[in-house]
């Protein structure tokens, strides 16, 4: 009978965290049918069965469940053992990473380099996304740390305060320049998006002569909208300095009060030292530096 190996219990773990085969599979970079025969390999060695199935999902048994609890910090002790040893220099892994397009423009590229640079064994895969299904990926386990617009206080979630970003009321300049003369398009991020509240904040300050309020889920297309003279909208700064001094777009009314607050989240059930040691690291960083 083949004896029971890391991989085995690392495999239980992350099918009792995301809920399927599946996604486990995802999480550590194989298929569903190897999942499967890893299982198999387990409950054959101990002669019991560890899930059962509700649905679409794998659900620990009561043995499963004693079994999981009795590993996690077994786990979660040799993982940290190992990096000291190594002083995370020969760590390496898959850590994936959901950010925002306005902390992907700020903080993120020095983070992707310092990483590579320290710790050339770790392989990051960033996914750009909108808070709201940022967070749910987290809390789901689909991904190790998140750099989220603030502030972001969910039950599960530990965050770090990495700055604040300034926003600017713009249009091109021939938008600009017609303003007054008939109703301009107003462009905005989704609901779920902060930028979204502060785009109606400024309308009702501007008292501009505005059309209903069209979205976009992606700041860059949102941007380049509005560079094409098609409307007016509430950027981020860091996104839009060079244009703003280059004159190819103007402010059309005072800035905003309101700032975003950006923050590098984790779970707050994270045991794995090197997806800590990420989470040490970005808190350090500046989305504005």
């Amino acid at each position: 009978m083949k004896r029971l190996a890391i991989y085995h219990f690392e495999t239980l773990l992350w099918i009792a965290r995301l809920g399927t085969f599946r996604a486990a599979a995802e999480r550590l970079n194989t298929t569903q049918p190897a999942i499967s025969a890893r299982v198999r390999e387990i409950e054959d060695q101990l002669g019991v069965d560890l899930f059962r199935r509700e649905g679409r999902l794998m659900v620990l048994t009561a043995r499963g469940r004693d079994l999981v609890r009795e590993i996690e910090p077994l786990w979660v002790g040799f993982e940290r053992v190992l990096t000291r040893a190594s002083d995370f220099a020969g760590v390496a892994g898959v850590v994936r990473v959901g950010a925002g397009e306005i902390a992907a423009a700020g903080c993120l590229p020095g983070f992707v380099r310092d990483v590579e640079r320290d710790l050339p064994g770790v392989v990051l895969e960033v996914e750009l996304d909108l808070t709201a299904r940022m967070v749910q990926q987290l809390m789901a386990g689909r991904n190790d740390l998140a750099f989220l617009a603030g502030p972001v206080a969910i039950p599960g979630i530990r965050t770090a305060a990495i700055g604040t970003v300034a926003l600017v009321f713009a249009a091109s300049a021939t938008t600009a320049r017609s303003l007054g003369a008939e109703p301009i398009p107003i462009w905005a991020l989704p609901p779920s998006s902060p930028l979204h509240a502060v785009t109606h904040e400024c309308l009702a300050i501007a008292k501009l002569a505005a059309r209903a309020v069209a979205t976009c889920d992606n700041v860059r297309t949102l941007i380049d909208i509005v560079l094409a003279g098609r409307g007016a909208a509430v950027m981020p700064e860091t996104m839009v300095r060079a244009e703003l001094a280059a004159g190819t777009l103007v402010e059309i009314a005072p800035r905003p009060q309101r700032q975003l607050q950006f923050e590098a989240a984790i779970r707050e059930i994270e045991r794995d030292p090197l997806v800590l040691e990420l989470f040490r690291r970005a808190s350090l960083l500046q989305v504005d530096p």
